[in-house]
């Protein structure tokens, strides 16, 4: 039997410039993200026989590997060597679709830690990210960025860049323990109680990457800002970045916000928020608020009935925790 733990992530600033679309064609992209204390575990053990089961939000049990619905699972299995006598389950903190936390790549890359682990073998955070961007964009052609595959591989506090030729430099920038703590007690995410699917956004974004050039430059460049902030400690700083980039990311698609969370993030705001954003591609999932340590009170009373959800940095990338029969 092997357990992987994966932790889930927030996005500070250069969502969005992680596209293909945008790094392949504009000279390259930037994202400033993080790890946080939120995980998706999976277990994988052998089976009696040879057929395959997989347990979730769904339950499947099927004979052959091409059977298999579960596109993630199906894909990793193929790509490590795992195509028989195989149980598959996965437990996400969180729900695990549309909350805009990464977990479908958190998913993916925990899976093939497991896969590989089940089989022997190691392998180094650079190729987890890499072949869970390969199942994710190439093998099912979804629409999606780098960036969660990695810092769900990386883990901590990242900056990512994802060059022209495909190729990704992972910077981590360097917070002691005790900065860890300090950034964390600024943060709050809010579940909006709207799940979506990220990939229409993303699609609807993607097909105006040519209009949205000039926004999807600044917000490249607040990634690179975002990174002087936190290495500064000026936490009041990074919360007006992540609103600068909010109010940017707001022009890239209709479908990126709606009334609701405008209203909920004006009233964080009016309650002493620093700065914010919605999580990932938008539409719904958590909203991330910025603020003074001694304003979580009053700002979790402001979006009330939404319920607040303190977070914690997390240092680590994904992680094999057991090992056993």
């Amino acid at each position: 039997m092997i357990i992987t733990r994966t932790p889930l992530r927030i996005s500070f600033a250069g969502g969005g410039t992680d596209l293909p679309a945008y790094y392949r064609k504009y000279g390259g992209g930037a994202v400033t993200s993080a790890a946080i204390d939120k995980f998706i575990h999976v277990l994988v053990n052998d089976k009696f026989d040879r057929s395959i089961r997989v347990a979730g939000s769904r339950t499947e049990n099927v004979e052959l590997l091409e059977e298999l619905q579960h596109g993630l699972v199906r894909e990793a299995m193929r790509l490590t060597g795992v195509t028989e006598r195989i149980e598959v389950h996965t437990i996400a903190d969180i729900p695990s679709e549309g909350t805009g936390l990464g977990s479908s790549s958190t998913l993916t890359v925990g899976l093939l830690n497991a896969l590989y682990a089940h089989r022997g073998t190691l392998k180094d955070p650079a190729q987890l990210a890499e072949e869970a961007c390969k199942i994710e964009i190439d093998v099912l052609s979804g629409t999606l960025g780098k960036q969660d595959q990695y810092i769900a591989a990386f883990g901590g506090v990242q900056y990512f860049e994802f060059r022209e030729d495909d190729t990704v430099r992972s910077t981590p920038i360097p917070l002691s323990v005790g900065d860890l703590d300090a950034l964390s007690s600024h943060i709050s995410l809010f579940y909006t109680g709207i799940t979506r699917k990220a990939d229409g956004i993303l699609k609807a974004q993607d097909a105006r990457t040519g209009t949205n050039r000039a926004a999807l430059d600044r917000m490249r460049e607040l990634a690179s800002e975002t990174r002087e902030a936190l290495l500064r400690r000026d936490w009041a700083l990074l919360g007006r970045l992540l609103d600068d980039g909010w109010q940017l990311k707001r022009t890239l698609s209709g479908s990126i916000s709606n009334p609701q969370i405008d209203h909920a993030y004006d009233q964080a705001r009016a309650a002493g928020a620093f700065g914010g954003k919605i999580t990932g591609a938008g539409g719904g999932g958590f909203l991330l608020v910025l603020h003074p340590p001694e304003r979580s009170a009053q700002i979790a009373s402001a979006l009330s009935p939404m319920t607040r959800f303190p977070v914690r940095i997390h240092p680590e990338g994904t992680r094999i925790l057991f090992v056993g029969r």
